[in-house]
């Protein structure tokens, strides 16, 4: 089976389930998008390595990255190579010594795990017929638009009459609780003040 490779091209919330978050891929030779549906704890831990927030302790796929460099592990590329009602399966490949392995694994934790060792996403052309979404030329700036309208509107109200300060106080606590969520919305902040100045 031919194999299509993928980008991660951004995380933003599902309009159709409560509580979750879609996870978009992006065609790297073509124009279709592949949306997957995931929680919020996955998408937590794509978004901590998507902002290159830097947690105190190393999280489960830190930790997993981690072991592999440890054990001389490398991680070439994921698949998301079934659908099944609904539902996306995905196998990491890695390589030890120049054997290769295949692994089971979850497409949100297989989509995490490629952003951390920096390696390849595919899948098949069967998937991206079957769940993939043409985006037409224009849509994609009106979703971006219609996307950055709805994005952290109560944090923003919050944040914005904070000082710089009083934003880094903020950030600090929000990396100590391990708030990983908060403290991207803040850092973003403090990016967007200190590029105005």
């Amino acid at each position: 089976m031919d194999k299509v490779e993928l980008r991660f091209l951004r995380i933003t919330y599902s309009h159709t389930h409560a509580g979750a978050y879609a996870l978009i891929l992006s065609e790297v030779e073509g124009d279709r998008r592949l949306p997957i549906i995931i929680g919020g704890v996955e998408a937590q831990a794509i978004a901590i390595q998507v902002e290159n927030i830097k947690p105190a302790r190393p999280l489960t796929h830190d930790l997993f990255k981690n072991m592999c460099d440890t054990l001389a592990i490398n991680l070439k590329e994921v698949i998301i190579n079934d659908l099944v009602e609904g539902i996306f399966h995905a196998k990491l490949v890695l390589d030890q010594d120049g054997k290769e392995v295949e692994i089971d694994a979850r497409s949100s934790d297989a989509i995490a795990l490629a952003l951390r060792f920096d390696c390849p996403i595919f899948t098949y052309e069967f998937i991206l017929s079957a769940a993939g979404l043409k985006v037409e030329e224009g849509e994609e700036s009106e979703e971006q638009a219609e996307e950055n309208k709805g994005k952290g509107k109560g944090e923003k109200k919050s944040t914005s009459s904070m000082t710089m300060d009083e934003l880094r106080t903020k950030l600090e606590e929000a990396l100590d609780n391990e708030d990983y969520e908060k403290a991207s919305k803040i850092r973003d902040e403090i990016k967007k003040r200190e590029g105005t100045n």
